[in-house]
């Protein structure tokens, strides 16, 4: 007999699912995918920092995140996230629009292209120069699969 410590409970974050919808869980989803490969884009740029400079502590990396140029597009990403994360604290209900505009912002901002913004143009470098990007890419896609573009869009 299960005692309560191992019984399932209910999303904690969720007060008795109050808030709880699928554009939520969609847009939570979408933020967890943003935030892995912003990880995995700072580790590569990283790793290419401290190949010419020599290795850095976390508090430098923190610095260099903000400061030097070589991460500078990586603030598009947290820009992204922080926006995400005032919607899901807000009182208000996250609605289907707010979700699918963010999908489509995602799908745009992650077309990676050698004739696309500067963000875009840096995407595809970082596809060509690290594996990891390539597969945290395919996931990103798989996500954007399950949210279908909204057709006719303007």
């Amino acid at each position: 007999m299960p005692t309560d410590n191992n019984t399932p409970r209910p999303d904690a974050n969720a007060d008795a699912n109050e808030g709880f919808s699928p554009q939520r869980e969609k847009l939570t989803a979408l933020r967890h995918a943003l935030l892995h490969i912003h990880r995995t884009l700072l580790n590569m740029e990283r790793r290419d920092y401290e190949r010419e400079h020599g290795v850095v502590n976390t508090g430098e990396l923190f610095r260099l995140v903000i400061d030097d140029p070589q991460f500078a597009w990586l603030h598009n990403i947290s820009e992204f996230v922080v926006r995400i994360d005032e919607t899901l604290a807000g009182k208000e209900p996250v609605t289907v629009e707010y979700m699918r505009e963010s999908f489509v912002l995602a799908r745009k901002m992650f077309t990676p292209t050698e004739s696309g913004d500067a963000f875009q143009k840096k995407y595809f470098d970082a596809i060509q120069r690290d594996p990891a990007v390539v597969m945290d890419h395919a996931e990103m896609a798989r996500l954007f699969n399950t949210e279908a573009p909204e057709v006719g869009a303007a």
